[in-house]
């Protein structure tokens, strides 16, 4: 898709949140309407990720301590994780390992999600994306935040 060209001057004075905004709930819009057709929901994902990770090493408390960083909607950590062991994917066996049927589901959510990286990233030189993650990482700073990338 061609995008419209801007001068330099003109793109400088955007409203840099209203961008962000816009961009965060595209990605998000399009990470969740590619795991829903799994019936999983962003922390399903956070979760099975960071378990098949390091499978063993998470109790409930320590991947949601880990996992808060991310949820802006009040998640009930426990429910997800309780779904999940309903549902088979998820055992907590000397710590959260995934089942079979759990790290299928994973893999099959990961390559929606990869489709969806793909196109986001249509067009977009890997260096330009660099910079904008280096740019976003600073502004984050800048305001108090952390800009480290997570572990």
């Amino acid at each position: 898709m061609a995008l419209k060209e801007y001068p330099a001057e003109q793109l400088a004075r955007q409203p840099i949140g209203a961008w962000t905004g816009e961009a965060y709930r595209r990605v998000v819009g399009a990470l969740r309407d590619r795991l829903a057709v799994e019936d999983l929901t962003q922390p399903h994902w956070w979760t099975l990720n960071h378990v098949a990770g390091e499978p063993g090493r998470w109790t409930r408390p320590e991947l949601t301590a880990r996992l808060s960083r991310y949820d802006d909607l009040g998640i009930d950590f426990e429910a997800v994780y309780d779904e999940l062991v309903a549902r088979g994917w998820l055992t907590e066996d000397g710590g959260m390992r995934l089942t079979e049927a759990g790290e299928a589901g994973r893999l099959r959510a990961r390559e929606r999600n990869l489709a969806v990286h793909r196109r986001m990233h249509e067009g977009v030189a890997e260096a330009d994306f660099v910079t904008t993650i280096d740019v976003l990482r600073r502004i984050v700073a800048n305001l108090g935040g952390d800009g480290d990338l997570p572990d």
